[in-house]
């Protein structure tokens, strides 16, 4: 498989690429469930970086970004060693939320699926509005 890693295509899709490693797997050699997470958490960070948004900068600004929701469809599984893609998609963006669909697939098969809402914050907590600048960059992907 080729996969260009923390790329964002002309369809506006995010594509990461990562490798299964051992400690991501349980004793079947399957990738145990909660390694999807970090799967998908490393594509939603270069998702970002890629488009010259850093996590450090925007903490400096007084913005971060939490997890408020995540929904994950497990299709399939995959394995150790195996070459993953995962795609980050922007669904919707609003004042202080950020929908994203995220797959995570094998040769172009379908093997996880989760819909993410990011909000962002304040780095001490409570709410934050995403900077309009930050905000009209994710739109435009």
């Amino acid at each position: 498989m080729s996969v260009a890693s923390g790329m964002i295509g002309p369809d506006g899709v995010h594509r990461f690429a990562v490798r299964v490693y051992y400690e991501d797997t349980d004793f079947s050699g399957n990738v145990y469930h909660a390694a999807y997470l970090k799967f998908f958490e490393r594509a939603r960070t270069e998702f970002l970086r890629d488009l010259g948004i850093h996590h450090h900068e925007l903490a400096r600004e007084g913005t971060a970004f939490a997890v408020r929701s995540m929904s994950i469809d497990f299709e399939g599984a995959a394995h150790i060693d195996d070459l993953l893609e995962i795609t980050t998609d922007v669904m919707a963006v609003s004042g202080a939320r950020l929908r994203l669909l995220q797959t995570l697939s094998r040769d172009g098969v379908l093997i996880t699926r989760a819909e993410v809402l990011v909000v962002a914050i304040r780095p001490g907590g409570g709410p934050a509005r995403l900077p309009a600048a930050l905000r009209a960059r994710l739109a435009g992907v």
